[in-house]
């Protein structure tokens, strides 16, 4: 009803709410299904590494699937939006890649060159500003955002995002959902 502009969420246990019968993976599905939005990523920040996610809480097995140019460009463009929101006028995006080395030009995978750069080379005709211009091997993506090359990085799965800002402060990470009507954290 837009009675709401903003909510603090605490911790959640998956199981539990599964168990319960509320079939959800996260609070990020949560809110999605009760505001009807379908366009929306989960944010993990540690001052300024940002890092939003093409997938969370499922299985890896899944998240490979789960990265399609499709995907992979609408969280680029939320990425884009949710840096403009908070005050960075032309943010630099950083796009992991899912494979080793990227795939090493199809050696170790063909998601970067299937999914990935075409998700980029669109989100750049549209103005984007990806600097790179190509996926960034998911080992050295999060020490560039740190170095300030990148102002948010799309990484392709949860725990390819989260274990970089955990790992630098566990207890003052945040967690946003941009692409709902309003603030989560």
């Amino acid at each position: 009803s837009g009675e709401i502009d903003a909510t603090v969420t605490n911790a959640l246990n998956k199981e539990a709410i599964n168990m319960a019968g509320h079939h959800y993976s996260g609070h990020t599905e949560i809110y999605a299904e009760y505001t009807h939005t379908d366009k929306y990523t989960m944010m993990l920040a540690h001052e300024d590494l940002r890092v939003v996610h093409v997938s969370t809480h499922v299985s890896l097995r899944q998240a490979c699937d789960k990265v399609k140019k499709d995907r992979v460009l609408e969280v680029i463009r939320i990425a884009n939006d949710a840096c403009k929101a908070i005050g960075i006028e032309n943010p630099k995006i950083g796009v992991a890649g899912l494979n080793p080395h990227c795939g090493e030009n199809g050696l170790f995978g063909t998601e970067e060159i299937e999914e990935i750069q075409p998700a980029i080379d669109e989100a750049m005709a549209e103005g984007i500003n990806i600097p790179e211009k190509k996926p960034t091997p998911p080992d050295s993506i999060f020490s560039k955002a740190i170095g300030g090359w990148y102002d948010i990085v799309v990484a392709m799965y949860h725990d390819q995002g989260h274990i970089a800002c955990k790992t630098l402060d566990f207890e003052k990470s945040v967690t946003l959902t941009f692409g709902l009507p309003f603030i989560r954290s």
